[in-house]
């Protein structure tokens, strides 16, 4: 049986910004150094007003390939990951096609996940490839999530931005080694009222989450108004981050000491710190990467992988555990050799 491995990753930031002293401008209570140390971020990329999802994901597109000299007629399946959708009718996987002139005889989904977006779609690039469906994938992850944050809300405007990655996951011969394994998911529904947009879709958010109400949080709708609970995400966090790393060891029968580099979910730099010393992970095996991007949801954990890879910290040949967790709620953890 072929097995499945990580060609190449790059990525696309749109070119708008945020950063710390505009948050200050804006609210003065908030210094440039509170929020630097808080989150870990000094800016964050911003899409513009006509900016949609699948222009980052398909500019990403296009670096990942032009940078790899891979052809376009190569690929044959192409999977996108986003919770921030161009429409509701068509897909924005159709669109992302179309824009990074992909070949008309592939196929290609969208499926909305957030956080923990990249681990599932390397899952499931995994299962076409190995089963004979697909011989040479392109995953796109993006999120424009600027678009759903009330201008008002400073508690997640000072946390995301926006970007896309593009990951090529191609196939090897029946004899390599597994390159992709080890994976594990969780998902718990009962915490979505904890990261939501309550506006916007088809249901009425506010009725899953009273308290995500832009009235309750004192706020003027923009329409969308997405709400997180800090706190309650944080706890989830502690409880299922340890957990996950333990079962992607047992099922890829690893031992911690083994992991060359670990990649996680960049969240914010206290949650990421906080779990780094409770798993006891040496600083030089932990990459985070968010000073300049901002937590850009599907996308922040390749996005973390290119620029360790630029940083010449992420080598061919490593084994590298990725995490990723958080909107949902759902995790997923996998081992993957560079």
């Amino acid at each position: 049986m072929v097995k499945a491995f990580i060609q190449a990753v790059d990525y696309h930031l749109p070119a708008g910004s945020l950063s710390n002293e505009d948050l200050n401008a804006q609210f003065p209570e908030w210094s440039v150094d509170k929020i630097a140390a808080k989150t870990g971020i000094e800016n964050r990329r911003i899409a513009a007003e006509d900016e949609l999802s699948s222009d980052l994901a398909a500019a990403a597109i296009q670096n990942v390939l032009a940078r790899t000299s891979t052809a376009r007629d190569s690929i044959d399946f192409l999977i996108v990951c986003t919770q921030s959708p161009d429409r509701q009718a068509a897909g924005t996987a159709a669109a992302v096609q179309a824009k990074a002139g992909l070949p008309l005889g592939i196929g290609a989904l969208e499926f909305n996940l957030g956080c923990s977006g990249y681990v599932y779609a390397l899952g499931l690039a995994k299962a076409f490839i190995e089963s004979g469906m697909a011989s040479s994938i392109i995953v796109a992850t993006v999120d424009t999530y600027s678009k759903y944050l009330n201008p008002s809300d400073k508690s997640v405007r000072t946390i995301f931005g926006d970007g896309a990655a593009a990951t090529i996951v191609s196939s090897t011969s029946a004899e390599s080694e597994e390159r992709i394994y080890g994976l594990v998911y969780g998902t718990d529904g009962t915490g979505a009222p904890s990261l939501i947009v309550p506006n916007g879709g088809l249901g009425d958010g506010t009725l899953v989450s009273p308290q995500s109400a832009p009235e309750v949080r004192g706020l003027v709708s923009n329409g969308s108004d997405l709400y997180m609970d800090g706190p309650a995400i944080f706890n989830f966090t502690l409880d299922v981050v340890p957990t996950t790393v333990e079962r992607v060891l047992h099922d890829s029968d690893l031992q911690m000491e083994e992991i060359d580099l670990f990649v996680f979910h960049q969240a914010n730099r206290f949650m990421l710190e906080h779990l780094r010393k409770r798993l006891r992970i040496d600083p030089d095996r932990f990459w985070v990467s968010m000073s300049d991007t901002g937590n850009t949801v599907s996308s922040t954990i390749p996005i973390a992988l290119r620029e360790a890879e630029k940083a010449g910290v992420l080598r061919p040949g490593m084994k590298v555990m990725l995490v990723g967790f958080g909107v949902g709620l759902s995790w997923g953890g996998l081992v993957t050799q560079w």
